[in-house]
């Protein structure tokens, strides 16, 4: 008989505020440009999700270091689910005729505006997410067996480092090519890419506090030695 499968007080947890944050970054500030100034780049446009989306990465850090890359890779592929389901919603809801009401037809334009280009913002989102998440649990739990757990902060910033680059570098292309100027795109690529870095060196003490407390009530601290790494397994 095999032995059950271990249960945690916290794990289920974590991925509901995973999948939160995701769905909220994307759907609600992924489609506002916004524009802040920066030491040297100057006035730069960005995408408003990126203020929240950095914290879906910090999450799947926190997940692969206490819980183990397989952990990680149901979470991953729970809000790849959500992500699916909340762009096919967007799409019945845009789609469905407006009431007969003068606010419901001013409004229509309005969410079409918001929500219309839902289905290129989830493709992006999925597959920018899906890349980007993957290849930052598998860079932590490759430096946590190299650096046998110790500087989890070189863990955490080295990971986001690689995933976030591989999802600023798909997603806004993928969203939004065609809609925004190739430059606004790059320009808005480039600020997402040093903003969300920049919020896993910031948020660095914080994930600390996190990932010692799980460790500590939960009674693990997960090494991949003998994980499959295929992303498309999720018996954990």
């Amino acid at each position: 008989m095999a032995p059950a499968a271990r249960q945690y007080k916290y794990y289920d947890f974590v991925m509901v505020a995973f999948v939160v944050v995701l769905l909220c970054s994307n759907f609600i500030g992924a489609a506002k440009q916004a524009q802040i100034d920066l030491p040297i780049l100057g006035p730069t446009p960005f995408g408003a999700g990126v203020l929240f989306f950095p914290i879906s990465y910090i999450f799947g850090d926190i997940l692969t270091e206490v819980y183990g890359y397989g952990r990680d890779r149901r979470v991953v592929w729970a809000g790849f689910a959500a992500l699916i389901f909340a762009s096919f919603m967007a799409w019945v809801v845009v789609s469905l005729p407006p009431g007969p009401s003068d606010y419901m037809k001013s409004y229509q334009p309005a969410l079409e505006s918001v929500f219309g280009n839902a289905w290129r913002i989830a493709a992006g989102s999925i597959i920018a997410f899906w890349c980007g998440s993957f290849a930052n649990a598998f860079v932590l739990a490759k430096m946590k067996i190299m650096t046998n757990g110790r500087h989890l902060w070189s863990r955490t910033i080295g990971s986001t480092i690689i995933g976030e680059a591989i999802d600023s570098g798909l997603f806004y292309f993928i969203a939004f090519y065609g809609i925004w100027a190739t430059g606004d795109i790059i320009k808005v690529a480039m600020a997402q890419y040093l903003l969300k870095t920049g919020w896993e060196i910031v948020m660095t003490p914080v994930t600390y506090k996190i990932v010692n407390f799980l460790k500590r009530v939960e009674n693990e601290d997960y090494y991949d030695r003998d994980t499959d790494f295929s992303p498309f397994h999720i018996d954990k």
